[in-house]
């Protein structure tokens, strides 16, 4: 099976699981519900269907494709692959209000739309139905004491995730983060949640703890690759494919890491014909009230010169290695191992 193949194969039935988690109980609810809906992709601001705004649903595959690779059925894993996107969902729409983000995937943002309170509201309820689709492992035939561990995992994943997001915005009002602090926060931001898609989908498959281990680490570094490729596509991405302007994380004073990286050194370029530039200068940006665009380009310049593109490319293929390091010390050969290592080179490769 093609990854292709499987997107095909599973991503129906990972739409028809979560319709199923968010039909609303009572026709009171149905606006309440809508907002969830409309986040997932389903309908508009109007509550009418549309195909527009979905996302690409990267974990709960993960978790299946896990699943299969083990041996297991990823049909009864889809109360676990429903939980961790349902999740991944509530800390976007709660991402978007502590950013102050108007756009998410080309559309507007819940707290937009029905403002902040409401919007708090939906990510609240999307975080509760994620634990109540968990419970549905148990109908699916997963053993009672896998399924607590299944809570455990995924209750630990959403409190490193939390953690993640308040160290992100504990970043924005300080210039002194350093690489190992940056990559501690998106190791619970980003990376947790693939870590644990990986790792229920092994445990539903009933998979020995060594293999569990091995695909919750394969999970957290193609999670800590995929965040480490966001922050290039943030500054260096192709607007007409990333959907965002040039440099927009620049612009927004993010602690990427190729700032973050370009912060912590003390060199300085040399560059015949131009001034020199140093982190100082990148430094002295981010201190501005508001960052114009020559100010950006100022920016790209001392990125470049100072090698951050490249040292975040660098450490986004090495952990992705390490990825395929952990799936290949498996010994592990069917179509679903191929597709993971499929899914992991595009999670690297990709340019949106």
């Amino acid at each position: 099976m093609s990854l292709k193949s499987a997107f095909e194969r599973y991503l129906p039935l990972i739409e028809a699981d979560l319709r199923k988690a968010l039909a609303p109980p009572h026709p009171q609810l149905t606006s309440f519900y809508g907002m969830m809906q409309y986040h997932l992709g389903w309908i508009d601001e109007g509550f009418v269907p549309t195909k527009d705004g979905a996302g690409k649903r990267l974990r709960p595959i993960l978790c299946l494709l896990t699943c299969q690779a083990t041996g297991g059925d990823p049909e009864q894993a889809l109360p676990a692959a429903a939980a961790i996107e349902l999740v991944h969902n509530f800390s976007l729409i709660h991402d978007d209000i502590e950013d102050k983000s108007p756009l998410r995937r080309g559309r507007l943002t819940v707290w937009k739309v029905w403002g902040p309170p409401q919007a708090i509201n939906a990510g609240d309820g999307l975080f509760a139905l994620a634990h109540l689709a968990m419970q549905r492992l148990a109908d699916s035939g997963v053993p009672p004491r896998r399924v607590l561990t299944a809570f455990e995992i995924l209750d630990e994943a959403c409190l490193a995730l939390i953690e993640g997001q308040y160290l992100d915005l504990s970043f924005e009002a300080r210039l002194d983060v350093d690489v190992d602090q940056y990559l501690s926060m998106i190791q619970g931001k980003t990376a947790a949640l693939f870590s644990a898609a990986a790792q229920l989908g092994a445990l539903v498959a009933g998979s020995a703890p060594e293999s569990i281990t091995r695909y919750r680490r394969f999970g957290e570094n193609i999670g800590l690759a995929f965040q480490i490729v966001d922050d290039i596509l943030g500054i260096w991405g192709d607007p007409q494919v990333t959907g965002k302007p040039a440099a927009s994380d620049i612009q927004q004073r993010k602690k990427t890491l190729p700032v973050v990286q370009a912060l912590a050194e003390e060199g300085r370029t040399e560059d015949k014909g131009l001034p020199v530039l140093s982190s100082v200068e990148v430094r002295e940006i981010y201190q501005r009230e508001a960052i114009d665009e020559e100010a950006v380009e100022v920016a790209l310049k001392i990125l470049e010169d100072l090698g951050a593109r490249h040292y975040v490319e660098e450490m986004a293929n090495d952990y992705y290695q390490q990825a395929l390091a952990e799936l290949d010390a498996m010994a592990v050969e069917n179509e679903a191992q191929d597709d993971l290592r499929e899914l992991a080179a595009f999670l690297v490769e990709r340019t949106y």
